[in-house]
This record gives C-alpha cells, structure tokens and sequence, in this order.
C-alpha cells in the first residue's frame, strides 16, 4: 500500500511539474535553479542547467525517484524489529550489504565516530 501512494505522489508531482515546464518554461528554470542552489549543484563548473535542467520531471527522473523512496521504505529500523539490511562501504571501498557481517548468533555492533 505505500509502494502505492508513493507511486501516486511521485507520478502526480511528474505530471504537474512537467506540464508546468511546458507552460512556464523561464519560471520553472528559475525553481530548478533555485532547488540546484540548495543542493550546491551549481558549484559544479562541469554542470550547466542546459545539462541536467531539463531532465527534471522526465520519465527517467520518475523512475529515479520511485526507486529511491520505495529504497527508504526498507532501510527504517524500528526497536525490537529486524534492522533493515543496508548497504554499506568497507574500508576497501567494497559495497557489501550489512547484514553480511554478522556472524552466527553474534550481536553486530556499530560504531559511528571519528578518529582525530
């Protein structure tokens, strides 16, 4: 039922931000920079509007979108549940799944901190 709602949210937000960039093509570049601002997007001296602008609100971007958030329905953690099997990076830049650590019926304990 989420995996739903959320296609329905996502594809509403497709429809109308399309149509929006057909209607109002220079308002829309303007939002779009704007969203790219926040982001720091337009740091990037490799990227111009031209590049990556025009993208927002295609089918490709649909597809992105749906598949980050169905993503995020399966990584929340709830106390006294299953966590949720993320991926993560090993020192060796490998991406392995976290669940692949744990080791009989060993607790896995993660530690999140820094060394300075």
């Amino acid at each position: 039922l989420q995996k739903i709602l959320i296609f329905l949210h996502v594809t509403a937000s497709v429809v109308v931000g399309k149509t929006l960039m057909i209607l109002f093509p220079n308002a829309m570049k303007r939002y779009i920079l704007k969203q790219g601002e926040k982001s720091r997007m337009n740091e990037n001296p490799k990227f111009s509007y031209e590049n990556w602008g025009p993208t927002f609100f295609s089918f490709e971007y649909l597809l992105f979108v749906l598949k980050v958030k169905w993503k995020r329905l399966e990584d929340e953690a709830y106390e006294g549940h299953p966590a949720p099997n993320t991926p993560v990076v090993t020192f060796n830049g490998e991406v392995r799944d976290l669940l692949d650590f744990m080791q009989d019926n060993r607790p896995l304990i993660l530690n999140f901190g820094s060394c300075t």
